[in-house]
């Protein structure tokens, strides 16, 4: 055997092994351990993410960027936007500020700011991580809903968010106001921040409603059926869900909340009966009949079971019957054997 041959062989184990991937199933079936692995690396993901949106968001705190204001001042102007007789002044400038009681508030203040700001931030990563682990099985063709379903999510979350930092300042002038002359408000930093944030999120949270009565709707665990007679009890809902959830208990932010989930829910039961409907028209009627009874026949004209004319049929005329010959017929009598005729 020559040199070549011997490397050769020598070499040709290394190659073997080779670890081959495992091929994912097409229809998305994982073991436990696979799912345990799944949930660990999405949650991975998630988790860094909003640690970089958590960075970013404690460096905007103080610092702004490009012609966006400070996340403070974003933050403290409802605040400040007050009558100055309904704020107390620590000082005869007057400059805005809130009081810290502590040696530590102030940066526990911003890193409890920045760690909400960041899950804002990093909203369309975590979400997009849970519709994936939650739906392992989509086709590709169904993979377009993910985006669909994180952009309208965020939107949603954002426009709540939004819209409750409008309203926030008329329901601090409300409660903030009601003493009168008699009492001004000294708030902490992080009272002041705590009922901010808490109405942020609430608004947010609140208005991914609509968003999961679309989704299962779209899943076919909610039709339009169920719920179209039901809506003064889910106007009664969303009204007791908005007098206890928000932080003030004022009524101009409670009437908000409520008529804003009022028109994104009444949007979202529009929605599932237009998705009915587009359904029905293309899911076939016998789908929805029972295994154990027949499906009713197509009947209608140009149907599979539409009866066609009989044509008239050919009258049948008897053959004549054909003539044997006689040299053909071999004549036989029982018992008796002609060798002649055989011959």
């Amino acid at each position: 055997m020559s040199e070549i041959s011997k490397a050769e062989v020598v070499k040709r184990p290394k190659r073997a092994i080779s670890k081959k991937k495992k091929k994912k199933s097409p229809t998305g079936d994982m073991t436990i351990v696979e799912h345990i692995k799944e949930f660990r690396r999405r949650l991975l993901i998630s988790l860094a993410g909003i640690i970089v949106g958590t960075i970013i968001a404690f460096v905007w705190y103080d610092y702004a960027i490009g012609s966006i204001p400070t996340l403070g001042n974003l933050l403290r102007d409802p605040y400040c936007s007050l009558p100055a007789e309904a704020r107390y002044a620590f000082s005869d400038s007057d400059e805005c500020r809130l009081l810290a009681t502590g040696p530590f508030d102030p940066f526990m203040l911003r890193l409890k700011v920045a760690a909400l700001a960041g899950l804002v931030i990093a909203s369309p990563v975590w979400l997009s991580q849970l519709w994936g682990f939650i739906t392992p099985g989509l086709m590709k063709n169904e993979r377009r809903y993910t985006a669909i379903f994180v952009t309208i999510a965020v939107l949603l979350f954002v426009g709540g968010a939004v819209l409750a930092y409008f309203v926030v300042a008329y329901g601090l002038e409300f409660l903030l106001t009601i003493g009168g002359d008699t009492q001004a408000a000294a708030l902490t930093g992080e009272r002041y921040f705590n009922f901010l944030l808490a109405l942020l999120m609430i608004f947010g949270v609140s208005f991914e409603v609509p968003l999961v009565i679309s989704m299962l709707n779209v899943a076919g665990i909610l039709t339009y059926d169920a719920i179209k007679d039901k809506r003064r009890m889910i106007i009664m809902i969303l009204f007791v869900f908005a007098a206890f959830m928000t932080p003030g208990q004022d009524p101009f932010t409670m009437l908000v909340l409520a008529i804003s989930l009022t028109i994104l829910v009444e949007l979202a039961i529009q929605f599932c009966r237009i998705n009915d409907k587009r359904r029905a028209k293309k899911r076939p009627e016998w789908l929805d009949a029972d295994d154990l009874s027949a499906s009713p026949l197509d009947t209608s004209a140009g149907g599979e079971d539409a009866p066609s004319p009989v044509e008239m049929p050919e009258p049948v005329t008897p053959s004549p019957k054909p003539q044997a010959s006689e040299d053909a017929s071999i004549s036989y009598k029982p018992g008796r054997i002609d060798f002649g005729d055989v011959l």
